[in-house]
């Protein structure tokens, strides 16, 4: 059986992973990513890490086919660099798959986090023979991968379904990204959260903001209403973009379950432009943690 290593870069923390041809994990490690130091020193530890992955996994060296290496956008995914990604300050213009190629003879490929994890989803997870889907991420920031008749859509640098950029309601105020009323400054894990302690005045995290919208409390009620339907109607604009058969969403505010699902799929049964988009299936991800990692190593077998 072959393996390869899969290294998600986060903006707290990198995961690196080496994984089998059946998506099944061998050994793991999370370390912190560290935005104190220069990108290069941060990804000489990435490197060193690695190396003590791959000798605790015991594996011959020859049974690794590559290592997949991804992270936030944007970046330029043809040319291996990390161009100017937010959740990543400081990285500009970052030749990382330069910098990691130098330390191994393994061939290195660097891709999009959430496309990353779109792969994951469509190779053993709920996209699993499924031509055409979205997989989006709710978690601190929103990002999105685009399957269309089974091939990633990933545009002319690999930053295709930056939807977490898509204006939807300026009335929320300034992103990061300098826009106002971005998906992302709305209806992330991390954007929930500062809304919602603003509104109650004290430190709430996401999951506190969801038990308050089940016990209805008046003010969070109304206020997560609303974003989940803008988080509804997002989904909407991108059926009827795309035509596809399903939207898979994973990342952490999806824990909130049926509270979360419900008024998506509500307002998409309701708004969706025509009757087939309208049944659009909008489902949980079969990963609840480790898909982007999986994903990256999965770049390697294909």
């Amino acid at each position: 059986m072959n393996y390869s290593i899969g290294v998600d870069i986060g903006g707290t923390n990198t995961v690196i992973a080496i994984i089998n041809e059946s998506g099944y994990i061998i050994e793991k490690t999370v370390i912190s990513t560290d935005l104190s130091i220069t990108p290069k020193n941060m990804i000489h530890r990435i490197n060193s890490y690695i190396k003590l992955v791959i000798k605790k996994s015991n594996l011959p060296r020859n049974k690794i086919k590559g290592i997949g290496i991804v992270s936030p956008g944007p970046l330029d995914s043809r040319q291996g660099y990390i161009t100017n990604p937010p959740n990543l300050h400081g990285w500009i213009d970052v030749p990382v798959k330069q910098l990691i190629e130098k330390e191994f003879s393994y061939p290195v490929r660097l891709e999009n986090d959430a496309n990353a994890a779109t792969l994951a989803e469509k190779w053993i997870g709920a996209g699993q023979n499924t031509e055409n889907f979205i997989y989006i991420t709710v978690s601190t920031g929103i990002g999105s991968g685009i399957v269309i008749n089974r091939k990633l859509l990933q545009g002319i640098h690999g930053n295709a379904g930056d939807i977490g950029h898509m204006v939807i309601d300026p009335s929320f105020g300034r992103c990061i990204c300098g826009q106002y009323g971005c998906l992302e400054s709305i209806a992330s894990g991390s954007a929930i959260a500062r809304h919602a302690s603003k509104l109650m005045g004290k430190n709430l995290s996401t999951k506190d903001v969801f038990n308050l919208y089940k016990n209805k409390n008046s003010h969070i009620h109304l206020y997560l209403k609303h974003v989940l339907k803008l988080l509804g109607a997002a989904c909407v604009t991108l059926i009827n973009t795309f035509d596809t058969e399903k939207i898979i969403i994973g990342g952490g505010v999806t824990n909130a379950g049926t509270l979360f699902f419900t008024p998506i799929r509500d307002y998409v049964q309701k708004y969706a432009l025509n009757r087939n988009g309208s049944e659009t299936k909008i489902i949980p991800a079969y990963f609840k943690n480790n898909a982007s990692v999986i994903g990256a190593a999965y770049l390697s077998f294909i």
